[in-house]
Formats: C-alpha cells, sequence, structure tokens
C-alpha cells in the first residue's frame, strides 16, 4: 500500500518507464497542439455543414495528454474527430499501445472470449466456403487463430503494422503476415482472396472510403467482405460520454452509422447481403466504463509519460479500487441482464457487422 515493495516483474517495468521517460517529457513539453490539423467546417462523409459537438473527451486507457473531440453530422449521422489528428498525432498516441511498452496489456485484450471471432467466421458460412482469407486491421491475429475452429479447411492471412502480426505467423496463428499499410500490399493482394474482413479498422483509419475504394478492387468477382464497427447509434453511447468505450479517443478517427457503410459499400460495387446488430454487440458497456472511470481516479502503473505516483498514491488505489472492483462485479452483471436484454429489445448494441458481395462490373 505504500509502494515500497516491488516485485520482479514491477522492478523491470520500472526499469523500462525509466528509459523511455525522457523522450516522452520532452514530447511534452513541447505541446499537443501540434498534433492536430485544423478544424473542419463540413462532413468528411457528405460535406454537410450542420455539424454538432457530439463527444468531448481524453486518452482514457494510456492517459497521454491531450484533448479530442468528436463532432456529428446532422445531415447523414457520421460522427468523427474534429480538429482530427495529423499523422505525427497519431503516431505519438498510437506508439507503445499494441506494440513496446503496452504490447502486454493490448495481448491480454485481444486475447479474451473466442465467442465473437467464432460468430464472424459463422457468418459467412451461409454465402461461402472460403479457401483464403486475409484479415486487415489483424493486430495480433486472435481472430484468425479463433476462426480457424469454425473454418479449418481455410487459409487465413493476416495484414497489419504491428510487430504482433510476424509473431502470429511464427506461432502458426496465421499462414502469412503482410507487414505494413493496406494501400502498401494492395496490387499484391489483387484477386489472392475471395473474402476480406475488417474487424475494428476501418474507425482507426483517416479515409475509410479509400479503404473501401482498395477492398472492392482488391476482391474477385463474387468475393465477399466481411466488416464490424463500433455502432455510433448505440443507445449507451451519448449517457455514458467520454467513458463510452468505443469512442476510444485518440485512436478512432471515424464512425460510421450502419445506413452510411451499406451505401458506401454499395457504390463501390459492393451488395450487402447480411447484417448482425444485436448479434454483435461484445456485451461489456457499463464494464468497460466503470472500468475507465476508476482507473482515472487511481491509474493502475506509472508510464513513460506519466512516471510520477502521487504521494499515497498506493494508499488512494488501494480504497479506490476496493470500492470499485464489487462495482465492476455489479456492472458486469448489469450488462449480462438488464443492457442484453435492451440490446436484444432494440436490435441495437455496441458495434455492428455487414457483409457485402462483389458484384461483377
Amino acid at each position: 500500500m505504500t509502494g515500497r515493495w516491488r516485485s520482479a516483474a514491477e522492478r523491470e517495468r520500472d526499469a523500462e518507464v525509466a528509459a523511455l521517460t525522457p523522450d516522452y517529457q520532452a514530447e511534452i513539453a513541447r505541446g499537443t497542439d501540434r498534433f492536430f490539423e485544423p478544424r473542419r467546417d463540413t462532413c468528411p462523409a457528405c460535406e454537410g455543414d450542420r455539424l454538432e459537438v457530439w463527444v468531448t473527451g481524453a486518452d482514457l486507457v494510456q492517459l497521454k495528454p491531450g484533448e479530442f473531440t468528436l463532432e456529428r453530422c446532422a445531415g447523414c449521422g457520421h460522427v468523427f474527430q474534429n480538429p482530427r489528428l495529423t499523422p505525427e498525432g497519431l503516431g505519438f498516441y498510437y506508439r507503445d499501445f499494441y506494440d513496446g511498452h503496452g504490447a502486454g496489456a493490448a495481448e491480454a485484450v485481444f486475447a479474451g472470449k473466442a465467442e465473437p471471432y467464432h460468430d464472424r467466421a459463422r457468418m459467412v458460412r451461409p454465402f461461402t466456403t472460403p479457401k483464403r482469407w486475409l484479415d486487415v486491421g489483424s493486430g495480433h491475429a486472435h481472430f484468425c487463430r479463433g476462426a480457424r475452429e469454425i473454418l479449418p479447411d481455410t487459409t487465413f492471412d493476416g495484414l497489419d503494422q504491428g510487430a504482433a502480426i510476424e509473431d502470429a505467423a511464427t506461432l502458426g496463428w496465421i499462414d502469412r503476415a503482410y507487414r505494413g499499410e493496406f494501400p502498401e500490399f494492395a496490387a499484391e493482394l489483387r484477386g489472392q482472396y475471395d473474402v476480406l474482413s475488417m474487424h475494428h479498422y476501418l474507425e482507426h483509419t483517416r479515409d475509410p472510403w479509400a479503404e473501401l475504394d482498395l477492398a472492392a478492387d482488391v476482391l474477385p468477382d463474387g468475393g465477399f467482405l466481411l466488416i464490424e464497427l463500433p455502432d455510433p447509434e448505440c443507445r449507451l453511447g451519448r449517457r455514458l460520454g467520454r467513458y463510452w468505450m468505443p469512442w476510444f479517443q485518440p485512436q478512432h478517427q471515424h464512425m460510421m452509422p450502419i445506413g452510411n457503410l451499406k451505401k458506401a459499400l454499395a457504390d463501390r460495387g459492393l451488395t450487402p447481403v447480411a447484417e448482425q446488430r444485436a448479434e454483435a454487440d461484445q456485451g461489456n458497456d457499463l464494464t468497460l466504463s466503470s472500468y475507465l472511470f476508476l482507473a482515472t481516479l487511481a491509474p493502475r502503473s506509472p508510464t513513460p509519460w506519466r512516471p510520477r505516483k502521487a504521494r499515497l498514491a498506493g494508499l488512494r488505489g488501494a480504497a479506490v479500487w476496493t470500492v470499485g472492483i464489487p462495482w465492476l462485479v455489479l456492472a458486469s452483471l448489469l450488462d449480462r441482464t438488464v443492457n442484453r436484454r435492451m440490446v436484444r429489445k432494440h436490435d441495437r448494441g455496441n458495434a455492428y457487422r455487414v457483409l457485402a458481395r462483389k458484384e461483377a462490373a
């Protein structure tokens, strides 16, 4: 409670924090305003000018400094970060999240329940038995690992910018790893896969419509594109405000309503053939929002961008989490009962899936 005793793992973590701290402190001293582009006055989806502030928030996961705003277009419902981060800004906030200092935490999250991965694979089975499947934005490739259990005869490959995608190939979770950005490999990938998937990928991109253009070009006629996205029309999104996990600032750049996505797909010759809304809900809104709130009161460990603990931080943390853990248990129970019933009743949860087929030109 006083923070004096350290396990071997904690001592290793403290040494890593100490090594990374000088560079982070130098960057933070220069301010975070330089990480933003000028605010735009029109919607990037429809060019409408009726914009309203939807959510303002901070980095509640890593607790890096900065304030972020999501605005909503009153015309088409598209929600987007405004002002948007520059590529340099994205690099700052992504650093040490999926790789580096935060790799262990990210791995623990993605290595959770396999059921959502199974459900995604099952969504495709009524329409095709794919020979080759490419997962774009595959991260640690946990989806591919889980999907193999449903489609054992399918070859699964993964594409991502992080080093974890190469580790996944070494572990045998995917057959081939493409490390980099989707546009870099588009010409090489054209016509090679009968299914492409983008699970919680488009919301991270600076131009999701360009990514859909590439997907339509890469797929052969009759191929399928499976997309899963956070649902900005979720009833709890506004009620939980900045603590609703799918807003996930500053990483999420665009939040597309399902109607907008289906129209964008159709405009590119991709016909939606199936969708899931309640079935795609991850059943954790109240639990994760509670955790984010508690973690802002009492962060669990120091980081290179927040290395110093307040005096008696151990005592404060013990007090917050003594109350907080029962709170999290209650929130989990509410997610499994009340929240689940509401999702099923309104057929709308915190995510949705759309499967589309590419038609012959």
